[in-house]
């Protein structure tokens, strides 16, 4: 089964990249999503898909992957039994951050939905982006 990509935005002074990666092996709950494409998305994500870590709001850049060690559960904080978590562990630190500014400037890239809904905090990533950013952030 090929795998999927995806990337996840987190506001760092919330929960960075390197809180992330002093998780451990086990990696921790990807909760609090409230937006239903968002959570869509979440559905998607099979064990083993990889998803690209945004640092929001302050830095706006793709700074590292994580990879889904549990597909959708339910989400424990959603008190109405709605939305869906998942489990994430940390893969690798890119080995230079790729700010939104550069995506925007790559013609390749303008179609993401990082760039047209630049709200939504989960969000799926073809596999062309995929090998364009981590390039640009010299994987």
């Amino acid at each position: 089964m090929a795998r999927s990509y995806f990337l996840l935005k987190s506001e760092p002074n919330v929960w960075s990249i390197y809180q992330q990666k002093k998780a451990g092996l086990k990696g921790v709950s990807w909760d609090g999503v409230r937006n239903y494409q968002a959570a869509n998305n979440l559905k998607k994500m099979k064990k083993g898909d990889l998803c690209f870590f945004y640092h929001s709001n302050i830095g706006k850049e793709i700074v590292g992957i994580v990879e889904i060690v549990k597909p959708a559960f339910l989400d424990i904080t959603d008190k109405k039994k709605k939305f869906v978590a998942v489990q994430v562990k940390f893969k690798k630190m890119l080995n230079k951050p790729v700010p939104l500014v550069n995506i925007k400037k790559n013609k390749d890239l303008i179609h993401l939905s990082l760039v047209k809904q630049s709200r939504l905090s989960v969000i799926s990533i073809d596999s062309k982006s995929w090998k364009i950013i981590n390039k640009m952030g010299n994987i």
